[in-house]
C-alpha cells in the first residue's frame, strides 16, 4: 500500500531534525572536530547513507536551517504584498533572520562556528549561495527595469547586512544602518533618478 505523501514528508522531516539535533548535541559535548559522521549516524540511530541523504557534508549538519533561510530571503521578494517596496521587505526579513541568529539560544552554536575554520568557510560559501538565489529572485521581480548587476549588488549587500549585524553590539541598529545605505543606493540607481541625472 502506498504511504500518503504527507506522512512520508513528515517522517523525512522528523528524521532530518533528529539527525541535526543529535549532531549539535555531540558537537557541543565533544567538540566539532572530535565528532565524525559515523558518530552522529550511530547516535541518531540511522545509516550513514540516510544521514547523507539529508546532509551533503558534515558542515551542513551545523547549518540545518540553510535551505529555510534561503527560501525566506527569496520569498520576501517574490511573495511581498502588492505595491510593497522591495528594499523594506528585504530589510524586514534580514532583521528577522538576524534576531533569530543572535538570540541567546543560538549563542553557543555561533561560538562554535566562529571558532572552527571549516565552519567559517562553509558559512561564507552558504552566504554566497543565498546571495545568488536572492539575486535570481530580484532579477525575476525587477527585470527589465533594473539591470542584472544592480539586482546582484542588492542581493549581496542584503546578505552582507546579515553578517555585519550578527556580530554587531546592537544588531537591530546595524541592520537599520546598513539598509539606510542600501535604500539610498537603490533609489539613486533607479531609472527615474538616472534619467533626472542625465537631463
Amino acid at each position: 500500500m502506498t504511504e500518503p505523501l504527507g506522512r512520508r514528508e513528515r517522517k523525512k522531516a522528523a528524521t532530518r531534525q533528529n539527525i541535526a539535533e543529535t549532531a549539535l548535541r555531540l558537537f557541543t559535548e565533544r567538540g566539532y572536530e572530535a565528532v565524525g559522521i559515523r558518530d552522529v549516524a550511530a547516535e541518531a540511530d540511522v545509516a550513514v547513507t540516510t544521514l547523507f541523504a539529508h546532509f551533503a557534508a558534515k558542515e551542513a549538519l551545523v547549518f540545518d536551517q540553510d535551505e529555510d533561510f534561503e527560501r525566506r530571503l527569496t520569498r520576501s521578494v517574490a511573495e511581498r504584498g502588492p505595491g510593497e517596496p522591495l528594499v523594506p521587505a528585504l530589510r524586514q526579513e534580514v532583521l528577522a533572520l538576524v534576531r533569530h541568529c543572535t538570540a541567546d539560544a543560538a549563542a553557543e552554536l555561533w561560538r562554535m562556528i566562529d571558532a572552527t575554520p571549516a565552519l567559517r568557510k562553509y558559512e561564507v560559501s552558504m552566504r554566497l549561495r543565498h546571495a545568488e538565489a536572492l539575486a535570481a529572485a530580484i532579477i525575476a521581480d525587477q527585470a527589465p527595469i533594473r539591470t542584472p548587476t544592480e539586482c546582484r549588488a542588492l542581493a549581496r549587500f542584503a546578505v552582507d547586512a546579515f553578517s555585519l549585524a550578527r556580530v554587531a553590539d546592537d544588531p537591530d541598529a546595524a541592520v537599520d544602518e546598513v539598509f539606510r545605505m542600501i535604500d539610498a543606493a537603490w533609489a539613486a540607481g533607479s531609472p527615474h533618478s538616472r534619467s533626472n541625472g542625465a537631463a
